[in-house]
């Protein structure tokens, strides 16, 4: 199985194979509050994290999810004047669950309760900067590619 490295400090994010031999390399966007792991604080958090969840096989590259559920075609919602939230998810995600006890999982900081993703924006432009609420942001055409590529239980380890 393949393991994912983000590191902050570089807005990237590494995938390795089973072997630890690097696959692929991409650059993210995590939190522009920067790092922690509190509850409300649209922090990144650090540690060892699990692919718990992966939503939207299928669907299109700038489809919207609100509550990780399909909304339609980013063109067609701003054509209808659909209100969006400020900080769209498209494409796919990827549902992280936190592994290490009082730092990414437990009351007030789980990373799944946090609902910390590695997620598709629509704010494509900001990729390489610190610019998210939180999760791992990433071009919609690389989570595409990510998302084939990993499974679920996958290890992803996000560090400073």
């Amino acid at each position: 199985m393949c393991s994912i490295k983000v590191n902050i400090s570089k807005q990237q994010l590494r995938l390795y194979d089973r072997h630890n031999q690097l696959i692929a390399e991409y650059p993210v966007s995590t939190s522009k509050y920067g790092i922690g792991n509190q509850q409300g604080s649209f922090k990144t958090p650090l540690g060892h994290h699990q692919i718990c969840e992966k939503i939207g096989d299928d669907e299109a590259m700038d489809e919207v999810f609100i509550g990780r559920k399909p909304q339609g075609r980013l063109s067609v919602l701003k054509q209808q004047s659909i209100d969006l939230p400020e900080d769209i998810i498209t494409a796919r995600i990827l549902r992280l669950r936190g592994q290490q006890p009082g730092l990414n999982q437990g009351e007030g900081i789980d990373s799944f309760e946090r609902y910390i993703y590695i997620h598709g924006t629509a704010d494509e432009i900001n990729i390489s900067k610190p610019v998210s609420h939180g999760c791992i942001r990433m071009r919609n055409e690389d989570i595409v590619k990510l998302y084939a590529k990993v499974e679920v239980n996958t290890d992803v380890w996000i560090e400073d």
